[in-house]
């Protein structure tokens, strides 16, 4: 029972040709009661990284905040960026910690160092590397879309209207979803984000 009140979401990571994609619905909401409309819940932790959760969005402040905070240590003391993978195991770590009194969010993690990447993280710590992910209510909406569509190779602007298109299809059936996308995208030529209104 209580799943029924844990905030429901849906958030996308895909990578694509050059870059990661990630898209997030802006809805907050605790079993059928609408908390907010209008919530970010994908942030920038680095020049070249960036996070998306589902679940409990103050959480995922508090963690995003701590990483970005020691990835900017780590290049005072090594004086360059700190690798996706390198963040995503930080994350990882600060997760599995506080196991027995856990960060209540599922996390997606994507960046371009060398090539794309894309990392899941549970409320636990796992950590599973991927091409593509979904987490939140309306993951399974979302995830047979891009099972059915997602090609490794495909362009900046494919890979976002295939992000779109599977949050819009998650928010059509799931009603903890909604209100609204975030999308931000990462290539080698740096971070670009866009919000549309639904």
């Amino acid at each position: 029972m209580a799943f029924q009140f844990m905030p429901g979401a849906t958030t996308v990571g895909l990578t694509y040709e050059s870059g990661i994609t990630l898209a997030a619905e802006k809805r907050i909401s605790y079993g059928n009661f609408v908390v907010n409309k209008n919530t970010k819940k994908i942030f920038q932790i680095t020049d070249q990284v960036a996070a998306g959760c589902a679940g409990m969005v103050a959480d995922m402040q508090v963690l995003t905040r701590q990483v970005s905070a020691l990835a900017k240590i780590r290049k005072l003391e090594t004086r360059r960026e700190m690798a996706t993978n390198s963040i995503a195991k930080l994350m990882s770590v600060i997760m599995f910690e506080r196991r027995f009194f856990p960060l209540l969010t599922q996390v997606i993690v994507g960046g371009v160092q060398n090539e794309p990447q894309i990392y899941t993280l549970d409320p636990l710590g796992s950590l599973l590397p991927d091409n593509y992910a979904v987490v939140g209510t309306g993951a399974e909406l979302a995830l047979g879309l891009i099972d059915a569509e997602y090609n490794k190779n495909m362009s900046q602007d494919v890979s976002k209207k295939l992000a779109l298109k599977a949050i819009k299809s998650s928010i059509q059936r799931d009603s903890a979803s909604g209100d609204g996308i975030d999308i931000l995208t990462i290539s080698k030529k740096g971070i670009e984000e866009e919000s549309i209104n639904l």
